[in-house]
């Protein structure tokens, strides 16, 4: 069965369907309680059929800032690679808009990536874990980030590229959105600095963002 017919049959449910508009009208990572009350419905129930919509693609489960004790809430957003027939800005609806807005404005694609990241970005950014929510934040994006940090030094391998057709065409445009994405993203995260992006095959995914932590 093909991702297309999986999410098909995902939003086939009407109460997962409600729940996926919801989270994708909010613009902004729900929590449980929040869909709770909307939807009227137990909270347990609600967990499973967000579990679909994760298993599905089309939405991602992060864990919200720790406040206190307790188990740490969960909170979902729209999965980046979702499809814009689901009524969501895909991918490539992304890209076109960035595109878009370098010729429009005559501005480097690092400069126009470095807005989008700073718009996608999640909550305070005042964190214990910068480079957490750096991750979490790329991942917002479709990049599929993994963290290495070693001392102060911090590599972000980035599994896969969003974007990766108009990559193998024109990489230098993609890939300074993709740096610009990663500044703005990290702009306002205290103590962590982004300093490259070492580019890969885009069909193969693996570009390395290299960070530092400054103490």
């Amino acid at each position: 069965m093909s991702t297309l017919q999986i999410q098909a049959r995902a939003l086939g449910d009407p109460t997962r369907h409600e729940l996926f508009r919801y989270i994708a009208d909010a613009a902004r990572p729900v929590e449980v309680a929040e869909l709770t009350e909307h939807l009227g419905l137990h909270h347990n129930a609600i967990r499973q059929h967000l579990a679909k919509l994760v298993e599905a693609g089309l939405v991602v489960e992060s864990t919200a800032p720790s406040v206190g004790r307790g188990r740490p809430r969960l909170r979902y957003t729209v999965d980046a690679s979702a499809d814009s027939r689901w009524g969501v800005a895909g991918p490539y609806e992304r890209l076109s808009l960035m595109l878009t807005e370098i010729i429009r404005t005559g501005e480097s694609a690092v400069e126009v990536g470095r807005r989008a990241g700073r718009r996608g970005r999640l909550g305070s950014s005042d964190v214990a874990d910068p480079v957490a929510r750096l991750v979490e934040q790329m991942a917002q994006h479709g990049f599929q980030p993994v963290a290495e940090q070693r001392g102060d030094q911090v590599d972000i391998t980035l599994g896969a590229c969003p974007f990766e057709t108009t990559a193998l065409v024109d990489p230098d445009t993609v890939c300074g959105l993709h740096l610009g994405i990663a500044f703005g993203a990290a702009d306002s995260l205290v103590g962590l600095v982004i300093d490259e992006l070492i580019p890969r095959d885009p069909r193969r995914g693996q570009c390395r963002l290299r960070c530092h932590v400054e103490r």
